[in-house]
């Protein structure tokens, strides 16, 4: 029988329980990553929603970053929600000055580019890779502008005025979604990511 990944989700700052209880629902071990020793012990990571640019400045504090660079480089399967999302993109707009990233993933991402927290909506998403379209939560979300070569636009807002935008994309082991799956009660994101997962170890 194959052992259980253990799935490090990032600490410094957003919706740690709600990733690591969706996790754990679809049979991974969990644990929380705040320092380099805590990343190294992990098969895989997720980045949760939050403020990027808190998540930076302390991951920096913590002496993350580059590990966190290098593991991704190395191959480690890591899936980014909203501010997740923002830390794997190579190339980020609307920043905040000097907002550096983790990068992986060749695409330019717009940061807050949805609004302000009184602008969080939900919209259906289609996605490669589901049965049926995914309907999202939005809050305070980026978007991605562009994608490069190397990386797939997975998924597009399907209802309202973001219709057509680009809000999930995989590039090989790395995953990013502009909303919030820990939130909705469906765990069929986390799920694909666990499968990617699996298919890297």
């Amino acid at each position: 029988m194959a052992a259980v990944p253990t799935v490090g989700v990032l600490a410094l700052q957003g919706d740690v329980r709600e990733h690591r209880r969706v996790l754990e629902s679809c049979g991974a071990a969990t644990a929380v990553v705040r320092r380099p020793e805590e990343l190294e012990r992990v098969q895989a990571l997720v980045i949760p929603g939050g403020e990027s640019t808190t998540m930076w400045r302390l991951a920096r504090t913590f002496d993350l970053l580059e590990p966190l660079r290098k593991r991704v480089e190395q191959g480690m399967p890591a899936y980014g929600s909203c501010a997740g999302m923002i830390m794997l993109a190579d190339r980020i707009l609307d920043g905040a000055a000097g907002q550096e990233t983790i990068g992986g993933i060749d695409m330019v991402v717009r940061r807050n580019a949805f609004g302000r927290q009184v602008d969080s909506f939900e919209s259906d998403v289609e996605m490669g890779g589901l049965d049926r379209p995914f309907h999202a939560v939005f809050i305070r979300a980026p978007w991605v502008e562009s994608v490069g070569e190397g990386a797939e636009a997975l998924g597009r807002a399907a209802t309202g005025e973001s219709a057509g935008r680009i809000v999930a994309v995989r590039q090989g082991h790395l995953l990013a979604t502009s909303f919030h799956p820990e939130l909705t009660g469906d765990p069929r994101i986390h799920a694909y990511f666990l499968a990617m997962v699996k298919e890297a170890s």
